[in-house]
């Protein structure tokens, strides 16, 4: 990695359904076979709520209601997999409409809906830290 590099800024959407569990995707392609909240990165000049609702009807063909921001993760752990530091910006969205449905076929193999409590296993560090942060009640955890 260069020195210049610089962190890119991600989304991570916490999609609760009426039983509070939360919307997950099994990764294929080059982030199989981890499990992960649905998200993205953030364009030129967007929102995070507008990035939020983009990504979750890119990847999901839902349309969220009032997503709020809840935390921030540093993840450090796909800059020394991958070379890529991203910090990400979570968004609860406890409201949405439309049909599940997997719209990026070659990115995503699977959506369920999953006890925050009880991940599917191996899950994207960065989905399992805002989950985490989400359960805890906290905007931040520090790396351990």
């Amino acid at each position: 990695m260069k020195k210049e590099d610089k962190p890119k800024v991600g989304v991570g959407v916490i999609i609760l359904d009426k039983e509070g569990k939360v919307l997950i995707g099994k990764r294929k392609g080059s982030h199989a076979p981890y499990y992960s909240i649905p998200g993205g990165s953030l364009d030129f000049s967007e929102t995070f709520e507008g990035c939020a609702r983009r990504e979750v009807k890119e990847e999901a063909n839902l349309s969220i209601k009032d997503p709020q921001v809840i935390a921030v993760t540093n993840n450090l752990e796909t800059s020394r997999k991958e070379g890529v530091h991203y910090i990400s910006v979570i968004l609860l969205a406890k409201g949405f409409s439309g049909d599940l449905k997997i719209m990026e076929t070659d990115k995503c193999e699977q959506w369920l809906w999953a006890d925050p409590n009880n991940l599917p296993r191996p899950h994207f560090d960065a989905s399992a830290r805002a989950i985490k942060s989400y359960l805890a009640g906290k905007f931040y955890i520090k790396l351990e």
